[in-house]
């Protein structure tokens, strides 16, 4: 847990020409108690599509949020602890508020954690396993898996004693009834 992540934005200088604007591991990575334990690292977002390629501020400095603002997306990475050890801290009514999430009714938890965003998600697990929960069913995947996330209510189980490490794409989508 805690690891840092090697972050490399390309960009343009005053030529124009194509050039490495930041090297190094990223400034926003958090350890969130609230979320169970996870870590949760933000490499980038964009605010709106088609996104803007000028600049060399750094995109990932921002608010904490779950989903993208605007039109945008976010790029970031998330580390799961076994539930052995995040179910016994997660506080998802606090969490999932604060962070701009749909928490999903008592009624429909299948897990603590089950909750909705208004984002279609690009979801590929790099290491360890995970199962995505869903209102019916649930998957497990394993490092390689992608998963395509369209807006749906879900939460993440790590069921195995390992962390599981998955990057994410979040992208702004119309919110579904």
């Amino acid at each position: 847990m805690r690891k840092r992540r090697r972050r490399v934005v390309t960009g343009h200088d005053a030529k124009g020409r194509s050039v490495v604007l930041m090297d190094g591991e990223s400034p926003y990575s958090f350890f969130l108690e609230k979320a169970g334990g996870l870590q949760l690292t933000e490499l980038w977002e964009t605010r709106s599509s088609p996104a803007d390629n000028s600049g060399a501020k750094d995109a990932a400095d921002h608010e904490r949020r779950i989903g993208p603002a605007g039109s945008g997306t976010v790029f970031r990475i998330i580390e799961y602890p076994p539930d052995s050890v995040r179910l016994a801290t997660l506080a998802p009514d606090t969490f999932f508020t604060e962070m701009g999430a749909q928490v999903a009714d008592p009624a429909h938890r299948r897990h603590p954690g089950m909750h909705r965003t208004h984002t279609l998600d690009y979801c590929v697990v790099l290491s360890g396993e995970i199962y995505a929960m869903l209102d019916e069913g649930e998957v497990l995947l394993r490092a390689g898996d992608c998963l395509v996330q369209r807006g749906t209510r879900h939460a993440w189980s790590n069921r195995s004693e390992e962390p599981c490490v998955i990057a994410f794409v979040l992208i702004a989508a119309k919110p579904l009834p």
